[in-house]
């Protein structure tokens, strides 16, 4: 099948997808549980890429793997995380805001994150119609990226996790693991699986132009974690409810995983 019609094919079912969520949340007012959806959802785009695409069958075989692991634990920890909990602050400020027109924004809001999803998806959708296969070494540098992203962020939602469920951390900055050389390590291993897809689509026998296009899903990723939906509505409500969030602000890297600055 074409590129563009698997892609149209994606975006169809996004949009449906998204649409339902939206329309789920009107009664139980939890808009949040998009972000679990977005997850599994993404990660069904990737796998229905590799059944459709032309492209090497190997390279097809390694990105519907690859992206269903990630969208599949992705999805299972934010499910846990939302599903039965009062919704996210993010979006209890977002019907605030938007007061009488919160129903038809939040609908104009979901169907955004289709079009972002598909914006991401050129990381599964390019390397999918890479006509050979990458070199071994290139096979090699994909799935050290890709494992390191997936067992970094795990890693980092397992201790924040388990920082929150001592009640004598309440109100409190969690420092642990790796929380102390990031304030966001979950976001900067996000960030970097989007780059694992990246060697799947250069190198003789790959996407050729289309290649330049793998690097707009982790540059736009980082651009919405860090000046969109992520820091700063996270930092935002942090810096409200923790005690001594604006000195972990001063010494601690916002994303990229550093040694700790002196306080003073």
């Amino acid at each position: 099948m074409p590129p563009l019609a698997a892609a149209a094919i994606a975006f169809v079912a996004l949009a449906v997808v998204f649409t339902a969520i939206w329309a789920w949340q009107l009664r139980s007012r939890n808009a949040g549980m998009i972000d679990p959806v977005w997850a599994f959802s993404l990660g069904g785009v990737a796998v229905l890429y590799a059944s459709l695409a032309n492209g090497d069958p190997h390279t097809r075989l390694i990105v519907g793997i690859g992206a269903l692991v990630w969208g599949t634990r992705l999805g299972a920890h934010l499910w846990k995380r939302n599903a039965g909990h009062a919704e996210d602050a993010r979006y209890r400020k977002l019907r605030d805001k938007w007061g009488a027109a919160a129903n038809r924004n939040m609908l104009l809001f979901f169907l955004l994150q289709a079009v972002i999803s598909m914006l991401l998806s050129l990381a599964f959708l390019v390397p999918a119609y890479r006509p050979g296969p990458p070199a071994a070494g290139w096979v090699a540098l994909a799935t050290l990226i890709w494992a390191a992203s997936i067992a970094g962020e795990a890693l980092a939602d397992r201790q924040l996790r388990d920082f929150k469920a001592d009640p004598a951390n309440a109100g409190k900055v969690c420092r642990a693991g790796l929380w102390r050389y990031s304030r966001h390590p979950n976001y900067f291993f996000e960030c970097v699986h989007w780059v694992a897809y990246v060697p799947l689509a250069v190198g003789p026998g790959g996407a050729g132009a289309f290649a330049w296009a793998m690097l707009l899903p982790p540059v736009l990723m980082a651009w919405l974690l860090m000046r969109v939906s992520g820091v700063p509505m996270v930092e935002a409500e942090s810096a409200r409810k923790r005690t001594g969030y604006a000195d972990y602000m001063r010494t601690t890297s916002a994303l990229i995983p550093w040694p700790p600055r002196n306080s003073t």
